[in-house]
């Protein structure tokens, strides 16, 4: 569900034209819904409402000061992953009280970064980091809360590049050394260990792989409290799906996915935390681009627009499916068009789609990417020195830019010169 509809032909982000904005900004840029990122936070926030919980917005899906602002106000914490991530959290107002620190690299300036301007807890992934940030939290006269992340080695039936919960994935401390890692967390004065983390995966459409790694969990937890350790709070983490293409099968829903937890773990009277980032966040953004030129091949047409790799990375990079839609509904009886749709970079892999029907286009027309708003704008960058494209954020019938498009002279500014050459 979102709240890109079309309306008397044209398509609308709520009350606000897709057309006016791309004439107020220009193309390409990104749009996202406030309604939508709220009515997905509250899908997960009432699907635990059986027992304490939080549900912490995973940032590196999106991670616009405006957005972090908009779920922090309606209750939302953070899970982050950086330094800057946490910063930008913080900058946002979410107190560092709904903040949890992630990921396999943390660093010693990161980790004293978070300490100093409050933290949730970390949720630890390996021995060499626990023996870090307790060094850290000692040097600061501080006891800091944790989880440790165990690997429970479930295939999460995903694409291989966003799987996390098997034995030869980067993430966590396999499970069956837990108890080992417990024991040494318990002798550390800088540390208080407070529960588990468990995240196996991105992009999960069912929920049989969630509940092998909730199961898990649930016999580590009385194990591990068996051993004498207070095992408080589960972070279950995310990883729940989206229908990229509208024809697909629809994963399962927030509530199913709150009934699992309850099921598989709400006996165990823990605080549950999770972390959603594509679900909030995906179906509520769309980028929007223009079309450059129509252009005719040996056996193929091409339809060239002006967004590129650079600004929506995933189908390059996870050979993704982004539904492609014009802003201007085609008239009836128009038959529909194949095209390799593409961006102007110099590389093959500069490719969104092949051989995709969609209503037959021209140039100057728009098209719209849904299901843009998670991993899109954060993982873009200025390959071949295109700006970064603009973010917009629309609530009802205003919309304001959020992220602006730099000039040409500003990114290029950015740059310095020795003196040498000066």
């Amino acid at each position: 569900m979102d709240h890109f509809l079309y309306r008397d032909g044209a398509l609308y982000a709520e009350d606000v034209a897709i057309a006016d904005i791309a004439a107020a900004v220009g193309t390409p840029f990104y749009v996202y819904s406030t309604a939508t990122l709220k009515r997905h936070f509250t899908l997960f926030d009432e699907a635990l409402d059986w027992g304490e919980h939080l549900v912490c917005f995973a940032m590196k899906s999106l991670s616009n000061q405006a957005v972090i602002k908009l779920l922090g106000d309606a209750g939302a914490g953070m899970d982050v992953v950086s330094a800057g991530e946490y910063l930008r959290a913080k900058a946002a107002g979410v107190p560092g009280e709904r903040i949890v620190f992630s990921g396999v690299g943390k660093t010693a300036d990161e980790m004293r970064i978070a300490i100093e301007g409050g933290i949730r807890q970390f949720n630890v992934e390996s021995e060499p980091e626990m023996i870090v940030l307790d060094q850290v939290a000692q040097s600061l006269g501080a006891v800091i809360p944790i989880t440790v992340r165990v690997n429970p080695d479930v295939d999460a039936k995903t694409h291989a590049k966003i799987a996390t919960g098997k034995s030869e994935n980067k993430f966590g401390i396999p499970i069956s050394r837990a108890r080992d890692v417990y024991a040494l967390a318990a002798n550390m004065p800088g540390l208080k260990v407070i529960g588990i983390d468990v995240h196996i995966g991105s992009q999960l459409t069912e929920l049989a792989p969630f509940e092998a790694a909730y199961n898990k969990v649930a016999e580590l937890t009385e194990q591990l409290r068996a051993d004498g350790h207070e095992i408080s709070r589960l972070d279950l983490g995310g990883g729940l799906g989206i229908p990229y293409a509208r024809s697909n099968e629809a994963p399962p829903l927030p509530t199913d996915y709150g009934a699992l937890i309850q099921r598989t773990v709400g006996h165990l009277g823990c605080e549950i935390e999770i972390e959603p980032g594509r679900l909030i966040s995906g179906n509520a953004g769309l980028m929007v681009s223009k079309v450059i030129y129509v252009k005719s091949g040996e056996d193929r047409e091409f339809l060239i627009l002006d967004g590129a790799m650079n600004d929506l990375i995933r189908p390059a990079m996870y050979e993704a499916w982004h539904d492609i839609v014009p802003v201007v509904e085609s008239a009836p009886g128009v038959a529909p068009a194949t095209y390799d749709i593409v961006g102007p970079i110099c590389e093959s892999g500069d490719t969104f789609a092949k051989h995709r029907d969609m209503p037959a286009v021209k140039a100057d027309d728009l098209v719209a990417f849904r299901s843009a708003g998670a991993y899109g704008a954060v993982m873009s960058s200025e390959y071949n020195s295109r700006p970064m494209i603009p973010e917009v954020l629309v609530d009802g019938d205003q919309f304001a830019v959020i992220r602006p498009r730099p000039t040409y002279e500003e990114m290029i500014a950015r740059d310095t010169l020795p003196p040498w050459l000066d």
